[in-house]
């Protein structure tokens, strides 16, 4: 059995937005999961155990990324870019979720190949780990003619989302709702555009088409690129119950917009952060962060509560068992703090003063697989393994 024992947490961000902030500065992880959360005095490290030191700063869920348009393997067809979710990992992202492998040239619209698409993209990614992360392949894209024994038959081969509602050859919300109900009713998770088109093929959604079609997730409500207006996006968060997703390959005005006014309303728990990258916006490892940041320092939001619809809020809808430190969860773990020369003393200020913070030690299932961030500053206080 694999131990590992974390000690002197300076801050322990839960990623629960419930209680964000736990009052402990000790872990206990045996076989990939988390057993225990204490205080370090009443937690002594275990004989054998491997020992990190997190050195007086914080320790939060690995990030998962919402919103990547993943393909196969560690390569994007729309960047021609190798290794972006490796560096991705070192931006402290630990899981990505597909919202459908769109990118992939001379993507089969029919049917069969909509559906062969979905299942090797699911399958191939639960045995590949890109750099060590973990990566919700295989969602599939709505087009016409899957019927309701289709969405069953991926559910059973371990397809549990459907990619963006817009992007296929379904676009009117009368004809993705039926859809969607099957797809909801197999167990799966439903995401839609939201906004301007984003490549050729999709469409302009509104909030009304939005709430007729009846999805999960309002993908990128600002924007994937181009938003739609403020008082639709009001129209999404006051009418409805719907998580709402917020990108970094979007209107930054919007995503201000709906974070304060998610913060006015004290419904952190809807909120979720993704990248929307590889795109036309480009391959972007510190998206999540630059994210973080920017909801912290201009849109109001309280950064343990950020840190929480970055991690915690978003394992939640899909359904997975991490995200959140407590005992039972999966020990992905990001370590960092203020970057040097930041103004901020810890993570939180830093993130409130618009900097992206330091990682030092990125974890997925208790193993230590980032030493030291390639792509973030360095931290002003760096956890080290003893």
């Amino acid at each position: 059995m694999i131990t590992v024992f974390i000690k002197n947490i300076g801050l322990l961000l839960s990623g629960d937005v419930a209680e964000p902030i736990l009052e402990a500065n000790a872990l206990l992880i045996e076989d990939g999961l988390i057993s225990r959360v204490a205080d370090e005095a009443a937690l002594p490290a275990p004989a054998g155990a491997t020992i990190i030191d997190a050195a007086g700063a914080a320790v939060m869920p690995g990030m998962i990324d919402s919103h990547c348009h993943v393909v196969l393997g560690d390569f994007t067809p729309r960047q021609l870019t190798v290794n972006y979710l490796e560096s991705e990992l070192h931006g402290g992202v630990t899981t990505a979720v597909s919202a459908g492998e769109v990118h992939l040239p001379g993507r089969p619209k029919d049917p069969a190949g909509v559906k062969a698409l979905a299942v090797l993209a699911a399958k191939s990614f639960q045995n590949y780990r890109p750099g060590g992360m973990k990566v919700l392949g295989g969602a599939v894209i709505l087009e016409k003619g899957l019927t309701e024994a289709d969405f069953q038959e991926l559910a059973g081969h371990g397809v549990r989302v459907v990619g963006e509602v817009g992007l296929g050859s379904v676009k009117d919300p009368q004809e993705a709702a039926p859809m969607i109900a099957w797809a909801k009713k197999a167990g799966m998770v439903v995401m839609m555009h939201t906004g301007g088109t984003s490549i050729p093929g999709s469409t302009t959604v509104s909030a009304d088409m939005v709430m007729a079609a009846d999805p999960d997730i309002v993908s990128h409500l600002n924007g994937g690129p181009t938003a739609v207006s403020t008082l639709e996006a009001l129209k999404l968060i006051e009418q409805t119950a719907y998580t709402l997703e917020i990108v970094h390959c979007g209107n930054p005005l919007r995503a201000v917009e709906v974070s304060r006014k998610i913060h006015q309303r004290k419904e952190y728990g809807r909120l979720i952060l993704g990248n929307d990258a590889p795109s036309g916006t480009g391959v972007i490892p510190l998206g999540l962060l630059r994210t973080l940041n920017l909801i912290c320092s201009l849109g109001e939001t309280p950064p343990e509560m950020a840190v929480a619809m970055a991690t915690g809020n978003t394992a939640k809808v899909f359904g997975l068992n991490r995200g959140v430190i407590a005992p039972g969860k999966e020990a992905d773990l990001v370590f960092l703090d203020a970057s040097m020369g930041s103004v901020g003393d810890d993570l939180l200020s830093g993130l409130a003063a618009g900097d992206n913070p330091g990682i030092s030690i990125v974890m997925v299932d208790g193993r230590v697989l980032v030493k030291a961030s390639r792509n973030t500053p360095p931290p002003k206080r760096a956890a080290k393994i003893v």
